[in-house]
């Protein structure tokens, strides 16, 4: 089940074979025989790999809820035991995996030594999705869509600024404010929808009657800093994002105003998760450690905690 649904979710034996790390030829037996015991065809092969048949599409729905069962039930089993055991993803994305990711890593192997975790890394958006698929458990992500079957716990908000490049006259790699309308006459370089900060930022815009003017879309934040520091055009980030360059004077900072527009980032699980001793210890860890980076020396961001106090 667990393979069929790896291959179903990747559109492809090849990369759901990486993912799972057998050979090819083995997993395609494996789907065999599970075709063979179920006197149905699975998957409609094609150029670019194969697509679910109707007799797949309803056996990927009950499959999924079977294997979740399953590991809920193991779960539950072994927290019976003497010691915490079973298997964790957490899913981070590139900002907070540097500063998150080793400290999660230090803590379980010290206080779960049996349960084995999975690090994934990846934008808010495929975040988002990442736990609705239960490919995560639990994942750290900035500003998700409402939907009814997340559980979501804003931890702290931090403002978007203008950013742009070097200017004479400013002093610490910091402008003067600009007010959000001023920002309709100005050549945006922002992530391609449907991105987190994307959304966000065109949300904000619309509410007050701002009307952007995107020249680029760029999903790489290392690259649209780039091009923002030649001069390509202007972006919005927030300061932990691009504290460094500014503090080297390759980029000068601006706060945007009436109003701001802010940032929130979130631990976000499934609400039919909630009863995991091991995804609410999970969820108790990394609150705790993001209060700690969020009031700590080495934290550059520039924002408000609007968690709960661990």
């Amino acid at each position: 089940m667990r393979s069929f649904i790896h291959v179903a979710r990747a559109g492809s034996f090849s990369r759901a074979a990486a993912e799972l790390f057998i050979a090819q030829p083995a997993l395609s037996r494996q789907i065999g025989k599970l075709e063979e015991e179920l006197g149905v065809t699975l998957f409609a092969r094609h150029g670019r790999g194969v697509k679910l048949t109707s007799a797949g599409a309803t056996l990927l729905e009950r499959a999924e809820l079977i294997t979740h069962f399953v590991r809920q039930t193991s779960e539950q089993v072994r927290a019976a035991g003497d010691s915490v055991s079973g298997h964790l993803s957490v899913g981070l994305p590139p900002a907070v995996m540097l500063s998150l990711g080793p400290a999660l890593v230090e803590r379980f192997r010290r206080d779960f030594p049996r349960v084995h975790l999975h690090l994934r890394e990846g934008l808010s958006v495929s975040l988002q999705e990442w736990v609705l698929d239960r490919r995560v458990d639990l994942a750290v992500m900035y500003n998700p869509a409402p939907l009814e079957a997340l559980e979501v716990q804003p931890v702290f908000s931090e403002s978007m600024l203008l950013v742009g490049p070097p200017e004479p006259g400013t002093v610490g790699g910091r402008g003067a404010p600009v007010r959000l309308h001023e920002l309709s006459g100005l050549p945006l370089i922002l992530p391609g929808a449907p991105h987190s900060n994307r959304r966000l930022v065109e949300q904000v815009a619309a509410e007050n009657g701002c009307r952007l003017r995107v020249v680029l879309e760029v999903d790489s934040v290392a690259l649209t800093k780039t091009l923002v520091s030649r001069g390509y055009g202007y972006s919005l980030f927030t300061y932990g994002a691009m504290h460094e360059e500014v503090a080297r004077g390759e980029l000068v900072v601006r706060p945007v105003e009436r109003p701001a527009i802010r940032s929130v980032l979130t631990i976000a699980t499934l609400r039919e998760r909630q009863s995991s001793q091991l995804v609410a210890e999970l969820r108790k860890l990394v609150h705790g450690k993001l209060h700690r980076i969020f009031h700590g020396d080495d934290w550059h961001g520039e924002g408000v905690w609007v968690g709960d106090v661990p």
